[in-house]
C-alpha cells in the first residue's frame, strides 16, 4: 500500500511547490498577497471535498484503496487552510491583533472562516489512532462535523467573493451532491 501512498502525498505537496515557485519567480499576479491567501484557500477546499468525496465512492464503486488514503487528504486540507490563515495572518494583517480581531467581529466572512479553521483543527488533532482509541464512538461524532468546516468554508468563499461566484458555487454544488449521495436515498441499489 505504500506505493499507492507516496503519490497522493506527492500530489498534496504540488499545490505548495507550484505557488513556492510562483513566489520564486514573482509571477503571483498585481497582488500577491491576495493571489496567495485564495489559492491556499482553494486548496483547502478542494482537498477537503476530495476528502468527502471518498466514502461515497467507495459506496458507489466499491474503491476501497482510497479510504486508506483519505486521513492523508484530510490532513493536507487542513495545511492548506493553515497557510491560508497564515498569508492573512502575516502577510495580509501583518500580525496586527487587534485589527485581526476587530475583522473577525466586523466581517461574517472571516468569522465563518474561523470557526471552519476551528474544527478543522479540532479534527486535525484528534485524527490519530491515540484519539481514536481515547475517544471511542464520540471520535466518529466529533469527525462528523467536517460537514460544518466544509459548510462554513464554502460560506466563507461564497461572502468573500464580490463578483464571479462561479467557483465557490461550484464547490457548494459538489458539496450538495456528496451530502445527497450520503442520504439513504443516495445509496438506493447499494444494498
Amino acid at each position: 500500500m505504500r506505493w499507492w501512498k507516496l503519490p497522493v502525498f506527492l500530489a498534496g505537496l504540488a499545490p505548495l511547490l507550484w505557488l513556492a515557485w510562483g513566489v520564486y519567480r514573482e509571477d503571483l499576479g498585481p497582488n500577491p498577497v491576495e493571489y496567495l491567501t485564495h489559492a491556499t484557500g482553494d486548496w483547502a477546499l478542494r482537498l477537503l471535498l476530495i476528502t468527502l468525496a471518498i466514502t461515497p465512492l467507495r459506496r458507489l464503486f466499491g474503491w476501497r484503496k482510497p479510504v486508506l488514503v483519505r486521513r492523508m487528504l484530510g490532513l493536507f486540507s487542513f495545511f492548506y487552510a493553515c497557510l491560508h490563515l497564515i498569508v492573512w495572518l502575516w502577510l495580509d494583517r501583518e500580525w496586527q491583533w487587534a485589527g485581526m480581531l476587530e475583522d473577525v467581529l466586523k466581517r461574517p466572512y472571516i468569522t465563518v472562516g474561523m470557526l471552519a479553521f476551528a474544527i478543522l483543527l479540532a479534527l486535525a488533532l484528534t485524527s490519530n489512532l491515540f484519539s481514536m482509541r481515547r475517544l471511542g464512538k464520540n471520535w466518529q461524532r466529533l469527525h462528523r462535523l467536517v460537514y460544518g468546516a466544509a459548510a462554513l468554508g464554502i460560506l466563507h468563499y461564497i461572502w468573500l467573493v464580490k463578483a464571479d461566484l462561479l467557483l465557490p458555487l461550484t464547490y457548494l454544488a459538489v458539496f450538495g451532491l456528496l451530502m445527497v449521495l450520503r442520504l439513504p436515498l443516495g445509496r438506493v441499489g447499494q444494498g
